[in-house]
């Protein structure tokens, strides 16, 4: 998972226009994130090909996380080509078979776009 330490870097990650990417927003002392790192590199190689994963500190970027809404972590958001496409926000902790149910639907959404 590619680590985003910068609002440029994270908005140049998102204007991607050939994969979905996906911001898992995490912080170093949340247990529920520290709960989903045992599967989520299985997860990245079996969506690999269709989504680019990446992880940013909420610590780290604060500025970013509220222009997000980004309450609850872990949180993901899926986007393409800077568009947001579809999010798994909350405050509760996230099972793997739920983060891949939002994987599929970010997938799901991304191809239901108009080509351009």
């Amino acid at each position: 998972m590619q680590m985003i330490t910068t609002e440029q870097a994270f908005r140049d990650a998102v204007n991607r226009e050939d994969l979905v990417t996906v911001a898992v927003f995490k912080t170093t002392w949340c247990k529920d994130c520290h709960y989903i790192e045992p599967f989520m590199p299985d997860i990245e190689s079996s969506y690999g090909d269709r989504i680019q994963f990446l992880q940013i500190d909420r610590d780290d970027l604060p500025d970013l996380c509220s222009e997000l809404n980004i309450l609850g972590i872990p949180s993901f958001i899926a986007f393409k080509k800077g568009q947001e496409l579809v999010r798994f926000v909350n405050k509760l902790r996230k099972s793997r078979e739920e983060i891949e149910q939002f994987l599929d639907r970010a997938v799901q959404v991304a191809e239901a776009l108009p080509s351009t």
